[in-house]
């Protein structure tokens, strides 16, 4: 059962998954924050087993706000029918990009969104946690004290590293830092990058949004991870820090822990007739 409280300023929930192979603890928080320089938030969130995910919204103060949340509330239905896969997300981010379409006040000016996460793939006896991405948010997995960002993000600066034209120190200040090649919107393609991984005990995981990844390294975000256990705490840390270094840009960030439990061994007896 899911419990989802706030506090004033995140978002909090925990839910037990049952498993043949015992079960899944999951707890979670989320929070967002306008940043020190943008006027509006066109970043959203969702966060509901078995799917949590980030979208950014680009294209004006309008556009963006469309965008980010055509996907996350067309990708948040999904998570009510408790089944999830690729073929269920690409069809709700085309039933998105239809709404983005057809809301009177989408513009020309580039609008659309990024979109990011995870959710748990259930579908066979041993499940699979499945991470999904457009665009440059990000999620990291923090495994056996070590941090990893699972997704690639689709953009020039990263594809000019990836040629070797460019180092990670390099893009930083790129001035093409902002710019992705691939977004969900209105006239682009809508087919995330997908990458599987195993259901482990104590794994955590974060999914944010570039206003964050602007403002903090990979270094930082798990140092925040590791000096505060409580979901909650860890995000708030961020925020405070990313704020604190400049909050160029709308910052959404969401921390996931899972823990896992073996089923509980059969207890012996008697049989009799």
């Amino acid at each position: 059962m899911s419990e989802t409280a706030s506090n004033a300023r995140a978002h909090i929930g925990r839910h037990r998954i049952a498993l043949a192979s015992g079960a899944l603890e999951l707890s979670w928080a989320w929070a967002t924050d306008t940043g020190r320089r943008r006027e509006s938030n066109q970043d959203a969130a969702f966060a509901g087993p078995p799917l949590f995910i980030v979208a950014d919204g680009m294209g004006g103060h309008i556009g963006g706000e469309i965008a980010s949340a055509s996907v996350v509330e067309r990708m948040g239905a999904l998570a009510a029918g408790r089944t999830v896969t690729t073929r269920l997300i690409e069809k709700a981010l085309a039933r998105a990009v239809k709404d983005i379409v057809a809301h009177p006040e989408t513009t020309d000016q580039g609008t659309g969104t990024t979109v990011t996460g995870v959710f748990l793939d259930a579908s066979k006896p041993e499940p699979h946690w499945v991470s999904l991405n457009i665009g440059d948010s990000r999620v990291y997995l923090l495994r056996e004290g070590r941090l990893a960002q699972i997704t690639v993000d689709h953009s020039v600066v990263q594809e000019l590293i990836a040629s070797g034209r460019l180092s990670p120190e390099e893009a930083e200040n790129h001035p093409y830092g902002n710019v992705i090649t691939r977004a969900v919107g209105p006239s682009e393609g809508a087919r995330p990058d997908y990458v599987r991984l195993d259901v482990v005990d104590g794994d955590r995981f974060v999914i944010c949004s570039d206003g964050l990844t602007k403002e903090l390294t990979d270094y930082g975000i798990q140092h925040f991870l590791d000096e505060h256990p409580a979901p909650a705490d860890a995000i708030d840390a961020m925020l405070d820090a990313a704020l604190e270094n400049g909050g160029r840009d709308n910052i959404t960030v969401m921390v996931l822990d899972v823990a896992r439990t073996a089923a509980a061994p059969a207890t012996g007896g008697i049989a009799t007739s």
